[in-house]
């Protein structure tokens, strides 16, 4: 069997490709693509996630792409697929992720590491389930920020939305969709009890919880991993662990 070469533009999913093994079959991934540190200081880079390089794709020759719908842009992806076929991942929630999962071990015949990577996932996120279940855990009206002028926030149909929902906060704008812009007005008028700052896209730091706590002075402020939040590959196995903790500290 010929030794496939793959283009990864999923930041995710690159990580998601290392951890099946893939070193060797992975000819090029995005400047975004940051884990594992070894691939980006090594790994031909092929553009932005936005921004992808037709020329430099197919310079490295790929016999599979892999995308993502929300992540990259319709026309490159379109373009791409006259070069190589394409795989496009859609995940919004921890289900569509643990069959992405599964459907690219297929394609990448790792099949036994991806399902052993899914029930490895399945089980601690039970696991986190059953801690919230035994703790009997309160519902908190819960925010989240992923950026800042204007603030944006995450609506149902996403995967940071399933998440929370799995740790059992209640997003005060879950009655949204996508990411709407909102204002601190909003997030004080929907009775926010935990305000959480993501890591990423936009990078929060301890000045801004200083700066929202003057507006939201009732309000619990945290700063949090956004890639634990939205990461939708491999790093899924250290998901649950990070939010049994984050739930302890909010609860403290």
């Amino acid at each position: 069997m010929a030794t496939e070469r793959i283009v990864s533009l999923v930041p995710s999913l690159t990580e998601l490709l290392y951890d099946l093994g893939l070193s060797a079959e992975v000819t090029g991934i995005t400047k975004f693509c940051i884990h594992p540190n070894e691939w980006f200081k090594t790994k031909p880079r092929v553009g932005g996630t936005k921004t992808v390089d037709l020329e430099k794709v197919k310079a490295l020759h790929p016999t599979l792409i892999i995308a993502n719908k929300e992540e990259n842009v319709k026309d490159q992806v379109e373009a791409l697929q006259q070069i190589a076929p394409v795989q496009v991942t859609d995940v919004s929630n921890l289900e569509e992720a643990l069959t992405m999962i599964a459907t690219i071990g297929q394609l990448t015949h790792k099949q036994e590491q991806a399902t052993s990577m899914v029930q490895s996932i399945r089980h601690s996120f039970n696991e986190l389930a059953l801690t919230l279940t035994n703790g009997n855990y309160p519902r908190i009206k819960t925010g989240y920020l992923i950026w800042r002028e204007p603030y944006m926030t995450i609506g149902s149909d996403t995967m940071i939305h399933d998440l929370m929902h799995r740790c059992g906060w209640v997003n005060i704008f879950g009655h949204q969709k996508r990411y709407p812009e909102i204002s601190t007005e909003q997030i004080k008028a929907a009775g926010c009890e935990l305000l959480l700052l993501s890591s990423e896209p936009y990078p929060f730091q301890q000045k801004h919880i200083y700066e929202l706590q003057q507006e939201l002075p009732d309000t619990n402020i945290m700063l949090v991993d956004g890639e634990m939040f939205s990461w939708y590959g491999s790093r899924l196995q250290h998901a649950a662990a990070y939010f049994k903790a984050l739930i302890a500290a909010t609860t403290a």
